[in-house]
């Protein structure tokens, strides 16, 4: 087997298995990728070749022994800056955190590296993870692989963009309001907000809080589901974590199309501004669905209430969890944070209760419509990939953006609704810069939403479709 640093994951697992490539001639081949191409993207940062070769030795003696360490054996991977990894540089993005190494690994830091994973670094993250563009006073601006003056969205911006660049074969990441799912379509790749407790979350302040997952990122979808085994499964300290085994998503993906009930919206009736070549991109998969054998009907869910649903909890965790902390370093942040941070404030318990009880409501009301429908399609993000100079995008069709949130609604008016949600590349704008769509499903239907997603991304093979980097960065 031929391996370079487009290949999947499986394939490289399988030939490190097969002994066709050693895991430090497969790490080897990353890093020099990533010496290629990081420099001008800016997707990887607290590298340590020497560090991953010590571990790719062991990966390879190990082989050598008839034995392998899990399912990532011997695959180099790189961890989203704001999860922590024992003994590595973990800075979130902040100054204040910039000579951060903490002693002990998160749950999904710890899972993927018993799987087997060799750590080479951190992906960049924006400051604190808010927002969906990667920029930070500590490493600077991702950009996107496929245009270097765009943006690779956020948060997990970094993740993405390594992905898409061939720097990683697989990324994990988080999502609170798009930033596993935004970056994603952004760059080309595929990314799963799980549902809540699918991939549970440790250490944390509130165990009983899942308005933000983790959750992972691949070039495919069969890889997603690969890294998703890993990830997911019950864990003991974790009381809202679902009690499926992670093992249940790592058999081989065979998912129709055939008599699918799809309901398709680019704006879920007129909630959000849709750019017109995105809303056409979206709305032009229509034809993949029916085509392979799918009945697609113009229709959504009523999803009134969760733009203030989704604002009063993110302000109110914001508050909880950087209150004091702006207070102290009031210079330390950037302006558009700070503001979200003291949105939360002033709010009253009597707010925070009404927020829940609306997210109740509107997770009743999904659960409902899928009993008519098995998906729903829409779109990941309300535009293309914008200019990497600005923090958000100024406008939609004319309509001024006053906020670095305004145009992340079609991520997050499904964050609240609990729903799985997956970001698939669907196709190009005239200038070439990546669209995906999002394809929905019921609460706790991630296997039948890979399927489908596995179905999708065969009819439609935009994802296949990879940057063409400058030939002195190749």
């Amino acid at each position: 087997m031929n391996i370079d640093h487009y290949s999947t994951a499986r394939q490289m697992v399988a030939a490190i298995a097969a002994k066709e490539i050693s895991a430090r001639e497969l790490l080897d081949l990353h890093l020099a990728r990533i010496e290629a191409t990081n420099p001008a993207v800016n997707a990887v940062v607290s590298l340590d070749p020497e560090r991953a070769r010590e571990q790719a030795e062991a990966a390879d003696e190990a082989t050598a022994r008839g034995e392998t360490s899990g399912p990532l054996h011997g695959l180099p991977f790189a961890f989203k800056d704001t999860h922590q990894v024992a003994g590595w540089r973990t800075t979130f993005g902040s100054p204040l955190m910039a000579d951060n190494v903490p002693r002990r690994d998160d749950l999904v830091v710890e899972r993927v590296r018993a799987a087997g994973a060799v750590t080479i670094g951190k992906t960049n993250v924006p400051e604190w993870a808010a927002g969906s563009h990667t920029f930070n006073p500590v490493f600077g601006t991702t950009r996107n692989p496929h245009d270097l003056s765009r943006s690779a969205g956020g948060s997990s911006g970094g993740a993405s963009a390594a992905l898409a660049a061939g720097m990683v074969p697989l990324a994990d990441g988080s999502d609170m309001g798009g930033s596993l799912r935004n970056p994603a379509s952004f760059c080309n790749v595929v990314g799963l907000r799980p549902s809540l407790g699918r991939v549970p979350s440790w250490p944390t302040d509130n165990a009983w809080e899942s308005t933000s997952v983790p959750g992972p990122m691949a070039r495919n979808v069969a890889d997603l589901a690969l890294l998703l085994s890993v990830m997911a499964g019950p864990d003991r300290r974790t009381p809202l974590a679902l009690e499926t085994p992670g093992e249940s998503f790592a058999g081989p993906l065979s998912g129709s199309l055939a008599d699918l009930r799809v309901a398709l919206s680019t704006d879920l009736g007129g909630e959000f501004a849709v750019d017109t070549t995105v809303a056409g991109l979206v709305a032009a998969q229509a034809e993949v669905f029916t085509d392979a054998g799918a009945r697609v009907e113009d229709a959504h869910p009523l999803l009134t209430g969760a733009e203030d649903t989704f604002r009063t909890l993110r302000a109110w965790l914001f508050w909880h969890k950087f209150g004091a902390m702006l207070e102290k370093n009031p210079d330390s942040f950037k302006a558009s944070l700070a503001d979200n941070i003291r949105a939360g404030e002033h709010l009253t318990g009597e707010d925070v209760a009404r927020a829940y009880e609306t997210r109740t409501q509107l997770t009743a009301r999904v659960t409902e419509f899928f009993e008519s429908y098995d998906v729903l399609v829409m779109p990941v993000s309300q535009v293309p990939p914008f200019s990497a100079d600005e923090e958000y995008p100024a406008a939609i069709n004319g309509q001024v953006q006053s906020t670095y949130l305004d145009w992340m609604r079609s991520a997050y008016f499904i964050t609240v609704t609990g729903c799985p949600a997956i970001s698939v590349p669907a196709g190009f704008t005239p200038q070439g810069w990546p669209v995906g769509i999002q394809i929905v499903a019921a609460p706790n239907q991630e296997r039948r939403l890979l399927e489908v997603a596995f179905a999708f991304e065969r009819a439609n093979p935009a994802g296949r479709i990879r940057p063409q980097l400058t030939p002195e960065m190749t």
